[in-house]
């Protein structure tokens, strides 16, 4: 029983520029070979999803400003040995 040896060259699996129909020397394209530009797409793909209720924002803004406030007053007191 005799065994067949996988081929010991190995070929590229880029296509041959040689070979390659539709390319001129150089790899240039010759002009009118390639296809018209695609049209416009606006409606492609989901739509944007909708803008969050604003209340989250204006909180967290309200909480850090109380929180970085009290630790002003806080660091001035005891600069100023008020405790």
């Amino acid at each position: 029983m005799t065994q067949k040896r996988p081929s010991t060259t190995w070929k590229s699996p880029d296509p041959d520029p040689l070979e390659t129909p539709g390319l001129q020397e150089g790899g240039q394209v010759p002009q009118g070979d390639t296809p018209p530009a695609e049209g416009s797409t606006p409606d492609a793909g989901p739509p944007d999803p909708p803008i969050p209720n604003r209340g989250w924002e204006i909180s967290s803004l309200v909480f850090l400003t109380i929180l970085i406030a009290s630790f002003a007053v806080f660091f001035l007191a005891w600069a100023f040995e008020v405790w």
